[in-house]
Order: C-alpha cells, then sequence, then structure tokens
C-alpha cells in the first residue's frame, strides 16, 4: 500500500515527533510551551499528548519540512539535552540517574564492556566460555563474547534456538510486554507486526539476530548438559554433556547459564494421569498435530498461558472446563489485539529518531513508574483486598472491568473476581479471557483436581468432570532452578544442596559463593513482576558477567568467586525490601514465592537500580585466584 509523507504523519505519535524536531533541528521551541505534552497523557498512551488540533497541525507540518529539507548538520545529543527531552517527553520529571542508562538503550551511548587496551590480553586467546542455553539470553551472551573477541560454545537441549519461545508454541502464545521495547537494545527491530506479537514472529527476530551475529551455524543443538564440576587446581570447569555423538566431556574456564527460570514445565502427577485415556499435554508441550476438534477438554489452571490459549481451544472444542484454584486479576489493554498500521511502521521507519524515541516512551511507561505504588503502606486500614491507595485504586479500576466485561453473568463475577491486592500474583492480559468464559461451551470450576478415574477428573469437592483431553496450563517449576543440571563447585559443594527444591539466591541474581567463574542469567530475583522488559535485565546481567571476565582476564587472575559476605548482605537486602512489597502479602501463595512464603523470582528493585549495581563488576566483591599452572585448557576429550 502506497501512502503519502502526510497521511503517515496524521497517525503519528505528537511528542514522538516533538523529540525528533528537538534532536534534528536543535530548537528548544519544541521543549516549550505550547507543546509541552500532559503527564496524564502519557500514563495512557495518548498520541496527542494532550495538544489542540491546531498545535498537532503546527507539529506535523514541522515535521514534514524536517523531512523535506533536512538539516546538513545535526547538534550533538549531551546528557543535559537529553534529560530535559526525556522530562518534556513523558510530561514528568525523569531522575538525573536514568540518564545514562536511557542513553545506551537508545544507542546514543555503547553498552558493551571493551578491553582496556586496544588489544586483549593474551591470556584470553586460551580462555573458553560455555554458555548453556540458546534463548534470548544465550543469543545476546554469546553476541557480546564474541565481540570481546572470546572463545565459547553455546549448547542447546532443543533441536533449534529460542529457548521458551521455541518450546511453547501452544494457541495465541506471546508477549504481554509491547514488543518494540522487548527486543535487544543492540537489535532493535521496528518492523513488527503487531503492537503485541506472537510466538511465530518472536521466534523469527530471534533466529534473524542469531544468523546476522553469527551465532546460529555455533549452537549445538540436541545437545544436554549433564553436569559441571569445578577443578580448582586447573581452575577449569568439567563439562559432561549429552548429544547426538554421544557423550562428551570438555573443559571450560567460565560457564554462563541461560536456562532462566521458565524453562521445566511444572508437571502434575495426579493419581489415575497415567491411566487417562485421552490427550494430556503440558501447555509448554504443545504440537502443532494436536487436534482437539469436537474434544471434551480439560484446562487445568487459569495462569498466563490459559489465558492466553482458552479462547482459541474454545473455539474448536465441544466443551471446555477451567480448572481454578485462584482466580487472576485481568487487565486490558487497548493495543493487545492491534496490528501496527501501515501509517505508523512508515513513521518507524523513515522519521529520524522516531523509533528511539517511541521505544523510550514505552519503556517509561511500562518501567519504574508502578513499583511505589506496590510498596505497602503500614497505616492503611483495608490491608486484606489492598496494600495502599493507589493499590486499592487500581483494584476499583481492575474490578470496573471485570463486571464489565461480565455484566450479565453474576454467577462468573463472583468465581473470577480476586480477595487478595492486585499484582500480587502475575497481572494477565486480557486475550479475551471473559468473552470465552462466557461462551456456552465453556465451564469455570472453582476447585481443584484431586484425581482421575478413566476419563473423569474429580475435584476437590468430589464433583466429576469427563474430558477426552486435558491440558494443564500450570506454568513452571521456577523454584528449582537449574535441576536439570547437576552443577558441582568448590570442595564437592553440590549447587542443589545450597539452593535445596526451592530457595535459589545469587549475589544479583547472577553469581553464588564456592562455585567460581559460574554466572546465571535471569537467576534468582532478576524477574520483572513491576514492569519493564525481562530482555533490558538480560543486557544488565551480561554487561556485567563481561565486566567480570574482562577485568579478571586483565588483572592476570584464573579464577573469581564472590565472597559470601556480599552475597548474604545481598540477600538479606533483597529479602528486607519485599517485606514491604505486595509480593509478599500474607497469605497469598504464587509462583513468585518458595514453600516457606519466601520472595524468590522477583526484583524488588527499581530498572534504573539494578542498571546501576550491575553496570560495572567490582573485583574487591570477589575472591581472586591464579591456577597453579597456567596452562589453560580448552580441549575436548570424548569419552
Amino acid at each position: 500500500m502506497n501512502i503519502s509523507r502526510e497521511q503517515a504523519l496524521e497517525h503519528a505519535s505528537v511528542p514522538t515527533l516533538l523529540m525528533c524536531l528537538a534532536q534534528v533541528t536543535g530548537e528548544d521551541r519544541w521543549l516549550q510551551e505550547p507543546f509541552l505534552p500532559a503527564r496524564e497523557t502519557q500514563l495512557f498512551g495518548d498520541d496527542t499528548g494532550g495538544l489542540s488540533a491546531e498545535l498537532q497541525a503546527v507539529v506535523r507540518r514541522a515535521a514534514l519540512r524536517m523531512l523535506d529539507h533536512p538539516p546538513a548538520h545535526s547538534p550533538d545529543l549531551d546528557a543535559a539535552k537529553l534529560s530535559r527531552m526525556m522530562s518534556v517527553c513523558v510530561g514528568e520529571t525523569v531522575g538525573d540517574e536514568y540518564v545514562p542508562m536511557f542513553m545506551e538503550e537508545m544507542g546514543v551511548s555503547n553498552r558493551d564492556v571493551h578491553w582496556r587496551s586496544p588489544r586483549s590480553p593474551s591470556a584470553a586467546n586460551s580462555f573458553t566460555v560455555l554458555v548453556i542455553g540458546s534463548g534470548i539470553a544465550g543469543i545476546a551472551a554469546a553476541t557480546k563474547l564474541q565481540r570481546l573477541g572470546l572463545n565459547f560454545r553455546i549448547l542447546e537441549k532443543n533441536p533449534d534456538l529460542g529457548g521458551t519461545w521455541f518450546e511453547n508454541g501452544y494457541p495465541d502464545s506471546g508477549v504481554d510486554t509491547p514488543n518494540h521495547f522487548y527486543s535487544y537494545s543492540f537489535a532493535t527491530k521496528v518492523d513488527w507486526s503487531r503492537y503485541f506479537s506472537k510466538r511465530d514472529e518472536i521466534l523469527r527476530y530471534l533466529k534473524s539476530v542469531a544468523s546476522s551475529h553469527g551465532i546460529a551455524d555455533r549452537i549445538e543443538y540436541d545437545t544436554v548438559v549433564k553436569s559441571t564440576v569445578w577443578d580448582d587446581t586447573e581452575k577449569s570447569w568439567t563439562v559432561r554433556a549429552v548429544g547426538p555423538g554421544g557423550e562428551k566431556q570438555f573443559s571450560v574456564n567460565a560457564v554462563i547459564t541461560a536456562v532462566g527460570q521458565l524453562n521445566q514445565p511444572n508437571e502434575s502427577h495426579f493419581t489415575g494421569l497415567v491411566e487417562f485415556p485421552g490427550i494430556a499435554v503440558h501447555s509448554a508441550r504443545w504440537t502443532p498435530d494436536l487436534d482437539l476438534s469436537g474434544k471434551r477438554v480439560a484446562l487445568v489452571g487459569t495462569g498466563a498461558s490459559a489465558i492466553q490459549l482458552l479462547r482459541s481451544v474454545a473455539d474448536n472444542a465441544e466443551h471446555v472446563t477451567i480448572f481454578q484454584r485462584t482466580p487472576a486479576w485481568v487487565r486490558p489493554n487497548p493495543d493487545y489485539h492491534r496490528t501496527v498500521s501501515t501509517e505508523a511502521l512508515w513513521c518507524l521507519e523513515n522519521i529520524p529518531h522516531y523509533a528511539r524515541w517511541y521505544r523510550f516512551q514505552l519503556f517509561w511507561r511500562f518501567g519504574d513508574s508502578l513499583l511505589d505504588s506496590l510498596r505497602r503502606d503500614p497505616e492503611w486500614p483495608h490491608s486484606q483486598r489492598s496494600i495502599n491507595r493507589h493499590n486499592d485504586r487500581h483494584r476499583e479500576q481492575l474490578t470496573a472491568y471485570l463486571e464489565s466485561e461480565l455484566v450479565d453473568r453474576p454467577d462468573l463475577i463472583a468465581k473470577t473476581l480476586p480477595n487478595y491486592p492486585p499484582y500480587a500474583k502475575r497481572i494477565l492480559i486480557d486475550n479475551d479471557w471473559f468473552k470465552a468464559l462466557r461462551r456456552d461451551n465453556v465451564t469455570l470450576v472453582t476447585e481443584g483436581v484431586d484425581s482421575i478415574e478413566g476419563n473423569d477428573l474429580l475435584t476437590t469437592a468430589g464433583e466429576r468432570y469427563c474430558a477426552d483431553a486435558i491440558i494443564f496450563a500450570t506454568g513452571f517449576d521456577a523454584a528449582n532452578m537449574l535441576s536439570s543440571v547437576e552443577v558441582m563447585g568448590r570442595g564437592g559443594r553440590n549447587l542443589r544442596d545450597v539452593w535445596g527444591v526451592d530457595d535459589p539466591r545469587a549475589y544479583l541474581g547472577v553469581a553464588v559463593p564456592e562455585f567460581p567463574n559460574f554466572f546465571c542469567l535471569y537467576g534468582p530475583n532478576t524477574n520483572l513482576a513491576h514492569g519493564g522488559s525481562i530482555i533490558f535485565q538480560i543486557e544488565c546481567q551480561i554487561r556485567y558477567v563481561t565486566s567480570c571476565l574482562v577485568q579478571m582476564l586483565e588483572s592476570g587472575y584464573d579464577s573469581m568467586d564472590v565472597r559470601p559476605d556480599v552475597y548474604a548482605r545481598y540477600n538479606d537486602e533483597i529479602d528486607s525490601a519485599h517485606d514491604q512489597l505486595v509480593w509478599s502479602h500474607p497469605g497469598v501463595t504464587s509462583w513468585y514465592r518458595n514453600s516457606k512464603g519466601r520472595v524468590f523470582s522477583p526484583l524488588p528493585w527499581r530498572l534504573v537500580d539494578y542498571w546501576s549495581m550491575t553496570h560495572d563488576a567490582d573485583l574487591d566483591d570477589f575472591v581472586t585466584d591464579r591456577a597453579s599452572a597456567t596452562k589453560r585448557v580448552s580441549a575436548i576429550r570424548s569419552i
């Protein structure tokens, strides 16, 4: 479809255009009255910025002139100017601490770690890193290691890359973060087809990044890492893996685990499940040939995957019976089902800096602004239903939305209205969940499954429901991190013994004492439950890990092991911070918490705080050491 620039500009975000004008022309008038966007419009993504139609027209005409007659040279964008522009763009003060972070995120400054001298130390030539996993984290880690010139191997258990996006192919699987900033800062993508993309498009993006950065061909597929054992004499890890050629053993100098928190399905073990005569599958094990047409389907669970897949399953099945233990808070998003228009895409692709500023606006709106509303107010009188005045307002808004969707179904309102504060569990985006619940062929049961007898599912209340197929939308065994790999550290210390089955801890979510040169990505307490993009979190962690490796090698060390006191102090601070946040609300169980109620998954800090913590490693936080012999091990010894 051919469109004119005038047509495209009519669909452009006015606050974003203002930033483009200010940056390209250097004219301050675009950062002053009467062109200042209103804060409330930015909170809800209003593309007008609250400006009158006349002022919007002025901005669009100026943007057209800028495109017709671009200046020969645009002024440099320094930190002071960027800070002012950011604050104007979102209609509120953006703190100075955010400026360097956003300069990286917007590509104004470089996020990569570099060697201090033009050439890397000679020791780096024989230093080898193992990356476990080729999902979002593994691809990014390999890319950054490659840029540093470090040797690496990347092993993947699946036959293709993509991690969680490879595995979760159930209907309507997709992001609940706007995908224009659910993408790498070093490989941004502007031509998304949707504002919240589905699994296949995300997977294509990851494959494109891996291919264009020379990573895809280096991945060793269908290879499962069984164990890694630390050799304190050689200062290396001995890795045992099983792949297409059988079992092999090799040594590396460092290990980066990029398996994340959501890689092991939370399998159900109901009595009688083995004898169930029909289809029984976890949502993460969905296959393209799974046909539920005309079948009576039992959907166990009402979390994120259930919310996404229900409408598609209900379209095909004879009947769907949903088994819900606890209802979830569900919020609307007007962009969730929207495709990106031809006009909007033209703006992203053709207006200088437009995509960069659009990404910034999304990051700010879906980032740290929510966190303060998730802190417990000790004086708040309604502590059962909410934790403070702002949280109570969220409850009112979400309740009003739920009631409007189920206005003629008071029975469903009673079943789906949560009795706990919003955000205490993962909050979900509505994928026509309430509309699907109102269908004649959908039944919502508010008891959990107790056992299975033949084709019947028996609830904890003793009721029976017949099914030809069972879908387990029961999430992941997130607390049992790295359970698929045996990790033996210094002195034979087993990581499984350190963490137990559900209490993972790490310094900055990355390092654990007595496990030298061993780094976790998307590790304990790094998940985002208040906003932001997990890709941003992973990039912060990778910068920290590469900072560790570069400093260690430049200083002539062979190993680094986080100090126990640093690790303990950090985790005490994590627990103390979570004591004041909604995820530790009394009486609420969620996958964010372990069996003792400790919050092990979400990050309690602002994104900018975590960015600062992980930006530059401090070797004083580690015990560093040299090998007894300088020989480095990288040869493969096949068994």
